[in-house]
């Protein structure tokens, strides 16, 4: 992971972790405006419009620049192909953020997910000195649960019936990280 200050990117083996633009709220708003998607992530709205995708996209500069919010997008660092999104937020008393992502579902099982949660998870540790990462997934949607496995966070414990969402509850499943670096 090369993380540049002033670009404010995430450089991986295959990805780059770059800023949204408002040139990206085009594809943004077709790859969040899939049922699939919307259904196993607890904060996007659906149907979403281009005016979601400019909405979400014009808050992320100030909420990096205050050291509240990390949006990236993860990008193919060769091509620039949009994959999807991650973003961490920063509780500084506490030394924690959770950390949350999407990946279009057209890219779905090649590793993204997994590449950009690991070299987010570096980037907190490293240069905003966090202690501690937590996600959530829906107990529906396993797939988000082996990305965070596979990052080395540890289950913590499900939730029960904690998002009432599409007309019925759905079980969060918590895992989290400590950083050992310290």
């Amino acid at each position: 992971m090369i993380y540049s200050k002033t670009e404010k990117t995430i450089e991986t083996d295959k990805l780059l972790l770059r800023p949204f633009k408002e040139s990206d709220a085009n594809n943004v708003s077709i790859m969040c405006n899939n049922y699939n998607l919307y259904k196993s992530t607890s904060n996007l709205p659906y149907p979403y419009t281009l005016e979601c995708a400019l909405t979400w996209i014009a808050s992320h500069e100030q909420n990096f620049e205050l050291d509240r919010k990390y949006e990236f997008a993860i990008t193919d660092k060769n091509s620039g192909q949009l994959f999807g999104a991650i973003g961490i937020s920063n509780h500084k008393q506490d030394k924690n953020g959770e950390m949350g992502y999407w990946i279009g579902e057209e890219f779905w099982g090649n590793g993204y997910g997994t590449e950009a949660a690991k070299a987010v998870i570096e980037f907190v540790f490293k240069e905003k000195d966090y202690h501690r990462v937590y996600a959530r997934h829906f107990k529906s949607n396993p797939a988000s649960g082996k990305i965070m496995k596979k990052c080395g966070m540890i289950y913590e414990g499900t939730l029960k019936d904690h998002i009432y969402k599409n007309d019925s509850f759905e079980d969060v499943v918590l895992y989290g990280i400590i950083n050992l670096m310290r």
